[in-house]
């Protein structure tokens, strides 16, 4: 996402890796304990391939790695066909171009930017020309007028540069403020501007000569760009049309006074405490965004307007439930209702993405949201009335989101006749691909089913469609091609698990980033074509790592109460104690997969569920509804309810332990984080027959003070569906604890801040509550990078399960050792 998530925020995660051969005999990891597994997994566990990318010329993978256990990963080579990869020394990485940039249309040129320069790159010559050098940063650099010209962002302005002849043109000049002598406004103005014209001749000669002036410098000055004035707005997203004869620009307006949270941070280098800004808090203000249009032949502006859009006001549908309501809430409790009020329809903000030009320059689209993310529109522009045409609407009301969706303009693009466009929508509850024809409004589906297209773009000659996609399992990724305008999808990869490809710029070899359940990621290759073998190019793990048998679960499906098929990964013991214990993790993130068959983002409480299965626990890690990987319904499943469907999916998958695997009813333990952690404290608070032991890490306790961006999604603004969120947040229920609950928290957490664990535990003072614990991390912000944090907080982890879960006597190794 875009905007800021609970997923754990590893900056190893894995991709990075170990040594290419192992010579060293294995060391034995021997009994799992906490210390081992919760080590700097660089040290012991290894390393794997990320960022892979191709030589232009597809003789060279390029990928980032670590295999000599430094602090920091390195840029590897390797030839497709094998070989030993090479370190790539600094020199010649600064000869390198950026993986990033744009090419032409026949992918001869391409033009990127390294370190606030524009660079031209000849694919033929394999020579580069510097475009810019200078102390200012540029950026953005494409093609421009019919790719005779390189266009880039200087100083908040558009320039161009001719690689014929060095010219460099401004093309726009946006200055802050109003443009000094506008037209006066207010009748006093006028009136007395009048009345000093009519009464002296010096000023009336002054503003004649200032007229002629005016006209002179315009006449003299045609080639400079209009001034344009934007107040107090910034401008973005500036974009030349392919013929030149119009600038496309957003106008941005942040909002004032907006208020932010501030963290303290009390182990610091100065001794002193230190405050970290932090962000804002969900229903602030937020940046309200308008489309100017400049037609450089008429040295005119304009604003683009989106009124005829169908649907431009509607107001959400859950506006329905405040109507004749003077406050929200179905009773009288204050705390729940504070702030209510009856919520009234006003003009929605919307943020328009492009325009993005076909390749011929002859039509354009926006794609244009509303700011509560229920609507999403394609619209063709017209750039000489500068009107909009809708193509295709998008609606939910709960929110717009998905592969290929996303919060901004998605994946979007032109076909190869210049008429239709492509898209991804979750029109039939899956993301699929789709073109709309921009004339006669005609509509196609490429893909259908009940899977998801999670990425897709056109091969370089625009005949065929490079796809990744779960069309195999939920829990899978697997690596497709499929005819451009629609057809049978052909696999190309077919190892279990998961398959993220990179193709070379020749289009005949996969580099291929894999991994399994239980077999972290390496890189392999194979050919282009179906059935072709995956040969592998690295080796990450450690021998250490590997000397352990890390289980493969299960993966099942809980039918949930209300009929839906939940998937979730099972761990079970060799031999399963009649009456066990078992403990359910919660994944993070919310909309996040885990139930899957690939090397989890979560491998160190993968290898702490080993660990509690070799202590006789039976594991259960669920997909519950607001997981990615399983459509449109199963993300939106916890709209105005968070912690409700995503909570009595844990308490059906405890149903289903206790019924089926022969686990005890009175020894459920639960934990996670982030997210995982509110579903825990959500789980402890409000199902307290189920659950006897809880731990909640880096937990959202209150959603009214989380960030905008992830919860106005979900439950609306506080203020105008206070209900949604009195309902979603755990300190409400506190009240309704009964078993052993640990809590964790980053003290310098940036995300969740723990300010929400101390209203927590506040509020648990209050109410007399005994039976929990707080343990503080006084460096760590939400994605913990000490071992020795990871450390003591899986230890106590360990120890409130053993405690709770176990019949007196039968608790083993408590402490983790």
């Amino acid at each position: 996402m875009r905007f800021s998530s609970f997923a754990r925020l590893l900056p190893w995660l894995l991709p990075i890796s170990g040594a290419v051969a192992q010579t060293k005999p294995a060391a034995n990891l021997g009994p799992l304990t906490v210390e081992k597994i919760m080590r700097d997994p660089v040290q012991w566990l290894g390393t794997a391939p990320s960022n892979i990318a191709w030589a232009e010329d597809s003789k060279r993978i390029y990928f980032d790695w670590n295999p000599e256990k430094n602090r920091r990963d390195s840029l590897y080579s390797v030839a497709p066909g094998g070989g030993t990869p090479r370190k790539v020394s600094l020199r010649e990485q600064r000869t390198l171009p950026t993986t990033t940039g744009e090419y032409d249309q026949r992918y001869t040129r391409k033009v990127y930017e390294r370190d606030g320069d524009i660079y031209l790159l000849d694919l033929k010559t394999n020579k580069t020309r510097r475009v810019t050098n200078t102390a200012e940063r540029e950026s953005g650099p494409r093609f421009a007028l019919r790719e005779q010209l390189i266009s880039y962002l200087r100083a908040g302005n558009l320039y161009t540069w001719d690689p014929a002849t060095g010219e460099t043109v401004q093309r726009t000049d946006f200055r802050k403020g109003t443009k000094p002598g506008d037209p006066l406004t207010s009748k006093e103005e006028k009136f007395l501007k009048a009345q000093q014209l009519a009464l002296f001749q010096i000023i009336r000669q002054r503003d004649q000569d200032r007229q002629a002036r005016e006209r002179v410098q315009k006449a003299l000055a045609r080639l400079q760009p209009k001034p344009i004035y934007t107040g107090l707005q910034n401008v973005d997203n500036i974009v030349l049309s392919p013929d030149g004869r119009y600038v496309t620009y957003r106008l941005v307006l942040d909002p004032t006074a907006v208020k932010t949270a501030v963290v303290p941070s009390f182990v610091t280098a100065s001794g002193y405490t230190e405050d970290i800004p932090a962000r804002t808090k969900v229903g602030v203000a937020q940046r309200t965004y308008s489309l100017g249009f400049y037609d450089v032949g008429r040295d005119t502006t304009y604003a683009i307007s989106f009124r005829d859009l169908p649907g431009y006001n509607d107001q959400p549908a859950y506006l329905k439930e405040y109507a004749n309501k003077s406050k929200a809430g179905p009773s009288a409790d204050s705390a729940k209702t504070a702030g209510a009020k009856k919520a009234t329809a006003t003009d929605r903000a919307l943020a328009p993405f492009g325009p993005f030009w076909s390749e011929n320059g002859e039509r354009a689209f926006l794609v244009i949201r509303s700011a509560d993310n229920k609507d999403r529109w394609i619209a063709a522009l017209d750039p000489t009335t500068r009107r909009l045409t809708s193509l295709d609407r998008q609606h939910d009301d709960a929110w717009i989101n998905g592969p290929g969706i996303g919060y901004d303009e998605g994946n979007v693009g032109w076909m190869p006749d210049n008429r239709r466009i492509w898209f991804q929508s979750e029109e039939t509850g899956y993301s699929h691909l789709y073109t709309v024809d921009a004339t006669s409004k005609q509509k196609k589906a490429l893909t259908s089913g009940s899977f998801e297209i999670q990425e897709a773009r056109l091969s370089r000659d625009q005949k065929t469609w490079y796809i990744t996609a779960n069309k195999t399992a939920p829990g899978e990724k697997q690596f497709y091609r499929l005819p451009a305008n629609g057809g049978d999808l052909t696999q190309l990869t077919t190892l279990p698990g998961a398959s993220e490809v990179t193709v070379s710029p020749d289009e005949k070899t996969l580099a291929v980033r894999y991994s399994y359940t239980n077999k972290p990621w390496e890189l392999y290759v194979m050919e282009n074509k179906p059935g072709a073998k995956a040969r592998q190019l690295t080796h990450s793990t450690t021998p250490e790592f590997e000397s352990y048998p890390w289980r493969e679960p299960e993966i099942i499906k809980i039918k949930a109460r209300d009929g839906a098929d939940v998937y979730a990964r099972l761990y079970r013991p060799a031999s399963p104690t009649a009456q066990g214990p078992a403990v359910i993790f919660v994944h993070g993130a919310g909309y996040l997969q885990n139930a899957h068959k690939w090397w989890s983002q979560y491998f160190r409480e993968y290898m702490f569920n080993n660990l509690l299965v070799d202590k006789g626990y039976t594991v259960l890690d669920i997909d519950y509804r607001g997981s990615s990987g399983y459509g449109r319904d199963v993300r939106t499943g916890i709209y105005r309810y968070m912690g409700g469907k995503d909570l009595s999916d844990h308490v059906d998958g405890a149903k289903l332990l206790v019924e089926k695997y022969g686990v005890s009813p009175q020894r459920i333990g639960i934990y996670g984080g982030s997210y995982g952690g509110f579903i825990t404290l959500m789980a402890m608070f409000t199902q307290p027959d189920v659950f006897r032991a809880g731990a909640g890490l880096r937990s959202v306790t209150d959603w009214a003070h989380y960030n905008h961006g992830y919860t106005d999604n979900i439950l609306n603004e506080p203020y105008n569906d206070s209900l949604a969120y009195a309902r979603s947040s755990p300190i409400y229920y506190a009240e309704g604890l009964k078993g052993a609950l640990l809590m964790c928290h980053g003290m310098v957490d940036t995300n969740v801040h723990f300010q929400d664990i101390v209203r927590l535990s506040q509020r648990l003072i209050e109410l007399h509550k005994e039976n929990w614990e707080l343990a503080v991390y006084p460096v760590e912000n939400h994605g913990f990078e000490e071992p020795a944090s990871w450390t003591d907080e899986y230890k106590r982890i360990l120890k409130l399960f053993e405690t709770n879960l176990k019949p007196v006597g039968i608790s083993q190794g408590g402490s983790g050792q």
